[in-house]
């Protein structure tokens, strides 16, 4: 018995056609919610309408489902859109049944101008909770199969379809951008600075307080900075307040739009938005697909210290990873060795020889793209040694080529570096801690009680450091002092990518001559990624002890003649 409720109204038809459909392809149970009201012709139709408007519930009659609506895993609610509004039965439904259903799907059909996001809004009011999904299963520009991508998206591989950040449309509140308000804090005090300083006039009083005229306003922000009370505040999204390469613009109504040109998905914004609006891709489902086939390996970022308790070392996410049915677990930090090794040789021979004015490093997906995108005719002082997760696969495939290998890590831009032609033999799935936390949940397992620890030691101390800003550049130097001893080392590092932005300027300019430069799209470095679970300052304090704590601190100069075809 299937264990995923397709539940519907349709007046016409076109929405039992879809849900019909949506059925078949997930194998669910289809049940049509039945009323008594004749809906047929003109007459039917604008009643319909008018009892979507009202707030009034129509009769129904009793749902006849397999099981209890609580123990359906999935409930998919299907309506037409009736007057930007659901369907009058199915707003009886949900009010009769809103606290009985589990995880909730909805799917609007419509035709005309109503608008889905207008329906869900209105669907959400009796829901009063977070929905799996709310987007149309279509664009309103192009008619699309209702079940497309279904079946490509049921693998056991890589699966991914640009773009890798993407706004939610129905869930983005079209936060004002780039605004300034008067506040209720506006005294109408009698000098009016804040009029005197506008140079276009847009600021007059009314009822006594300042009023600004958005029509006029050139938002320089004067009025704001003359303000005695500070009363005057400047609004500004949060996802583009996040971005900082103003990646982020708007959309024809208003609502949040990235510009995937500029984008580097390091996935700020993601984290910033208050509604959820914006997300990034899941591998989750093929991860699970490919494990009931054959063996994954597990590569571990070094940013995971701590991110699942205080008290829970690395043995434990190992021996726990193993439970989950994982043939073996290993840290990235082993890749970042041979990349700290390989990177201290590439500085000596190529900076200090003058054959390369700087180097930069190679191991943030997110500022390499920036860098590369910067400095398009100096691509290759971005150093050439493989990323610490590309590495860790590699050796990971000379041992276990039949296996399949999924990184997990901080990063949501990680995903998009395994999408490329060159890398996505090497790494087979992407996830992020969060979504690590996630399988840990459904398979019931909570670290910060887990007895089991199987050992791991595959890196040095040096390695471990790159999860935290500073930490790249750092583990390099201490291999130039221990392997080239006298050579003297010009460090730079610049963490978020408006600060990486500055430095790839100033480098262009020449004004970083001689440098070694370590960049990290999130303030804060790894430890600051978007699938992070805990504080900032936490997970660096955390990094930092385990990097103490590591018994050996650097890895072997010979690392840097390491050859991974």
């Amino acid at each position: 018995m299937s264990d995923i409720l397709c539940v519907y109204y349709s007046r016409t038809g076109r929405t039992e056609k879809a849900m019909g459909e949506i059925a078949r392809a997930l194998d669910a149970e289809l049940v049509k919610i039945e009323d008594g009201q004749d809906r047929s012709k003109l007459r039917g139709y604008l009643r319909s309408g008018m009892e979507a408007m009202s707030k009034k519930l129509c009769p129904i009659a009793p749902l006849q489902t397999e099981r209890p609506l609580q123990d359906y895993r999935l409930v998919i609610i299907g309506t037409p859109a009736w007057a930007g509004r659901c369907a009058s039965p199915v707003k009886s439904f949900l009010a009769q049944n809103a606290e009985s259903l589990p995880l909730v799907s909805c799917v609007v059909t419509r035709s005309g101008a109503d608008r889905c996001d207008d329906v869900l809004a209105h669907m959400a009011t009796f829901l009063k909770r977070m929905r799996l999904t709310d987007v149309s299963l279509r664009p309103d520009d192009e008619p699309v199969h209702l079940t497309a991508g279904l079946d490509a998206s049921n693998v056991a591989e890589k699966y991914y379809e640009p773009p890798l950040m993407q706004v939610i449309p129905s869930a983005c509140d079209k936060c004002p951008d780039n605004i300034y308000e008067v506040s209720n804090q506006c005294r109408g005090c009698m000098a009016h600075p804040c009029a005197e300083v506008c140079p276009k006039g847009a600021i007059s009083m009314v009822k006594g307080q300042s009023y600004i005229d958005m029509e006029k306003c050139i938002r320089c922000g004067k009025c704001k900075a003359i303000c005695p009370y500070d009363a005057i505040a400047k609004k500004v999204r949060p996802c583009s307040a996040a971005c900082g390469i103003k990646a982020i613009g708007t959309d024809e109504l208003g609502r949040a739009k990235i510009d995937d040109k500029k984008c580097v998905k390091c996935g700020q914004c993601m984290a910033s938005c208050p509604f959820g609006a914006i997300a990034d891709k899941s591998q989750i489902f093929q991860l699970i697909q490919a494990m009931k086939q054959g063996p994954v390996y597990v590569e571990l970022a070094p940013a995971v210290i701590g991110q699942f308790g205080a008290d829970v070392r690395l043995w434990k996410i190992k021996a726990a990873l193993k439970e989950v049915g994982f043939a073996d677990v290993y840290e990235v930090a082993l890749g970042a060795d041979i990349g700290a090794s390989t990177e201290a040789k590439q500085y000596v021979n190529e900076v200090k020889s003058g054959k390369k004015p700087f180097l930069l490093t190679s191991c943030c997906p997110a500022w390499s793209v920036l860098a590369k995108r910067t400095l398009p005719d100096m691509v290759d002082t971005v150093s050439n040694a493989l990323t610490p997760m590309v590495a860790t696969a590699r050796m990971i495939k000379q041992r276990h080529p039949e296996g399949k290998i999924v990184f997990a890590g901080p990063c949501a831009a990680k995903k998009l570096e395994a999408s490329r032609t060159s890398v996505r033999s090497d790494v087979d799935f992407v996830i992020t801690f969060e979504e690590l936390a996630a399988i840990f949940a459904a398979k019931g397992i909570d670290l910060e009680t887990y007895e089991c620890e199987e050992p791991i030691h595959d890196a040095t101390g040096a390695g471990r450091g790159y999860a935290i800003a500073g930490g790249v550049a750092s583990a390099i130097e201490q291999c130039i002092e221990e392997y080239y001893p006298g050579t003297e080392v010009y460090i730079e590092h610049a963490e978020g990518l408006s600060e990486c932005q500055k430095i790839l300027m100033l480098a262009k300019a020449g004004k970083k001559d001689g440098c070694l430069i370590e960049g990290m799209g999130c303030p804060g470095g790894c430890v600051a990624g978007v699938g992070t679970n805990i504080p900032i300052p936490k997970a660096t304090g955390a990094v930092k002890k385990f990097v103490k704590d590591s018994t050996t601190p650097l890895p072997p100069k010979e690392y840097s003649k390491i050859e991974l075809p």
